[in-house]
């Protein structure tokens, strides 16, 4: 029914920048929230910035200041602008949306497959 597809992922050395994009894409009346998580391996998946349907933006403490997160509502689509990245942002970066498919129905979960950044020392 919805598909989110990330991209933007990559190898990137200490101070440098990355940008990731999801577009959401199939049966979407609206979409509410958006966000970006990340998990590494054997570790719970963690909040890293979300924004609303208005555009208003929350940020893990680890990263503010350094990411930034947008959207294009008419695109279905939202960003991370992620710059002086890290080796500790080193992940698997996955896009979280809150979709509604009907007018009619409350809004669901959808989730990307993930795309994973690198920081090198």
């Amino acid at each position: 029914q919805v598909q989110l597809v990330e991209s933007g992922g990559g190898l990137v050395q200490a101070g440098g920048s990355l940008r990731l994009s999801c577009v959401a894409s199939g049966r979407i009346f609206s979409i509410n929230a958006m966000g970006w998580y990340r998990q590494a391996p054997g570790k719970e998946r963690e909040l890293v910035a979300t924004i609303s349907s208005g555009a208003g933006t929350s940020y893990a403490d680890s990263v503010k200041g350094r990411f930034t997160i947008s959207r294009d509502n008419a695109k279905n689509t939202v960003y991370l602008q992620m710059d002086s990245l890290k080796p500790e942002d080193t992940d698997v970066y996955y896009c979280r949306a809150s979709v509604r498919i009907t007018a009619l129905r409350n809004a669901a979960v959808y989730w990307g497959q993930g795309t994973q950044v690198t920081v090198s020392s």
